[in-house]
C-alpha cells in the first residue's frame, strides 16, 4: 500500500512539472519565447488561427476559461491581484490575445507577474495591442513585448 501512494503521488508531481514547463501558446505553431529569430508564419496557418479563433465555440471557450480562472481566484486569493499563480496568469493573457488578435501567432511566459509575449503578428495595430491587453487581465504588473511584425508568406 505504501508503495503505491508513493507511486501515485511521485507520478501526480511528475505531471505537474511537466505541465508547468509548457508556454501559453495562442496557436500549436507559435515560436518558443527564447527563440533567436523568427519566421514569418505561412499564410495558411495564419488563416487557420483566425479561423479557429474568430469562430463562435472558440470565444466561448476563450471567455469560458477566462471566467474560471476569474471564480478560482476569487474563491481562493479572495479576488486579489496579487499571489495570482503564473500559470494562470499566461492562460488568462494568451486566452485575451488569441480572442483580440486571432491571426497572431504568439507565445505567452510569466515569471512573478511579469508578462513576456513573443512571437508574430501580421501588422503594426495589432503589435501595438498586445501591452494594453495583457494589462487588462488582473495581477499583471509589467509587459514585454518581444513580438514582431512578419506578413505571412
Amino acid at each position: 500500500m505504501k508503495k503505491l501512494t508513493v507511486f501515485l503521488l511521485s507520478s501526480v508531481l511528475l505531471f505537474g512539472a511537466a505541465a508547468c514547463s509548457e508556454q501559453a501558446k495562442t496557436t500549436a505553431d507559435a515560436p518558443a519565447a527564447n527563440e533567436g529569430t523568427v519566421q514569418a508564419p505561412e499564410a495558411e496557418d495564419t488563416e487557420q488561427a483566425k479561423a479557429d479563433a474568430e469562430s463562435e465555440l472558440r470565444r466561448q471557450q476563450l471567455n469560458a476559461d477566462i471566467k474560471a480562472r476569474e471564480e478560482r481566484n476569487n474563491a481562493l486569493n479572495q479576488g486579489q491581484a496579487e499571489g495570482r499563480p503564473d500559470e494562470d496568469l499566461a492562460s488568462q493573457v494568451r486566452s485575451k490575445l488569441e480572442a483580440n488578435i486571432p491571426n497572431g501567432q504568439l507565445t505567452v511566459e510569466v515569471e512573478d507577474d511579469a508578462v513576456t509575449v513573443a512571437g508574430t503578428v501580421p501588422n503594426q495595430d495589432q503589435l501595438n495591442k498586445i501591452e494594453s491587453l495583457a494589462k487588462e487581465i488582473k495581477g499583471v504588473k509589467t509587459v514585454t513585448v518581444n513580438a514582431t511584425v512578419a506578413k505571412p508568406q
